[in-house]
């Protein structure tokens, strides 16, 4: 039976690791986890009464309840690898009763001052493998931590460039360009930029996927409001006169076709054309596409 209690306590540390990587250092896949609790969130926030502010406060809440229960779970993974084997693989600092201190509650303080790095002394693993198996868990505490710090770093600058993109789409929208403005040589510089940007944020879609349950807030930010601009000024650009003015375009309206398939098939799963994607992604984000049609 120890033995089973051990093996379970190993599948939940590697199911933890696993979805870390995934999240985190895996350009194409994404953690299980991370990806239910972020999403569980979001749809709750949807259904609150004040639908606008929770769903701001989902992304940022869904990772702090992601990074809770990474570093649970992989606490309560080496209690379960601990726990059959106290008190007799352990030792204890005098005045303790070895007896008395056998326990789960035990166990569980163990693998707190391990995966903490407090490394008291006072319940030490004394066998072999569980004096190797320890600091394991202090390795383990330890890139929890550089994790949260490397996941931030990287949400946050991938919603700037989003909000950033949104933005200057709000800006030219408000413009109002006339065909003749487009159909010139900075129509095209405009349109090239435009391709580029939006480029970033699909791969900021696909390696930071958990962005996705982030509100832009603003609607000049709201990439979900201001993604029909772009469509628009690429179908208008599209039978310009200027032959580079049409290239761009064309360009664009493949990075916006590439940028709907990422959203559609990671979160809305329309199978749609990419205006109804885009529709889709403004409905989901609390939002309608008026602007730039």
């Amino acid at each position: 039976m120890n033995w089973l209690v051990t093996l379970a306590g190993a599948s939940l540390v590697l199911l933890v690791l696993r979805d870390v990587f995934h999240t985190l250092w895996h350009p194409t896949r994404h953690g299980g986890l991370s990806r239910l609790v972020m999403t569980t969130l979001w749809r709750l926030a949807s259904f609150l009464p004040l639908r606008r502010r929770a769903s701001g406060l989902a992304g940022p809440l869904a990772m702090v309840v992601v990074v809770a229960v990474w570093a649970l779970a992989a606490v309560l993974g080496w209690t379960l690898i601990y726990w059959p084997y106290m008190p007799q693989a352990f030792t204890y600092a005098p005045g303790l009763h070895p007896a008395d201190h056998a326990g789960f509650e035990d166990a569980l303080y163990v693998s707190l001052v391990h995966i903490s790095t407090l490394g008291l002394g006072d319940i030490a693993p004394a066998d072999g493998w569980l004096r190797i198996l320890a600091p394991m868990e202090a390795i383990v505490g330890f890139a929890l931590l550089s994790a949260t710090v490397a996941w931030t770093l990287g949400i946050y600058p991938a919603l700037a460039r989003r909000r950033a993109l949104a933005l200057r789409l709000s800006h030219l929208d408000r413009t109002h360009p006339t065909t003749e403005q487009i159909d010139a040589d900075a129509g095209a510089a405009i349109l090239d930029g435009l391709a580029g940007a939006v480029s970033v944020v699909s791969v900021d879609f696909q390696q930071y996927a958990e962005s996705y349950y982030f509100h832009d807030g603003d609607d000049r930010t709201s990439l979900a409001r201001q993604i029909t601009c772009a469509v628009n000024l690429a179908d208008r650009a599209a039978g310009a006169r200027h032959p580079d003015v049409r290239l761009s375009a064309a360009v664009l309206r493949a990075a916006l076709d590439d940028l709907a398939a990422i959203l559609d098939e990671h979160f809305l799963h329309t199978h749609g054309s990419a205006r109804e994607v885009f529709e889709a992604f403004a409905h989901d984000h609390g939002r309608h596409t008026g602007a730039g049609t």
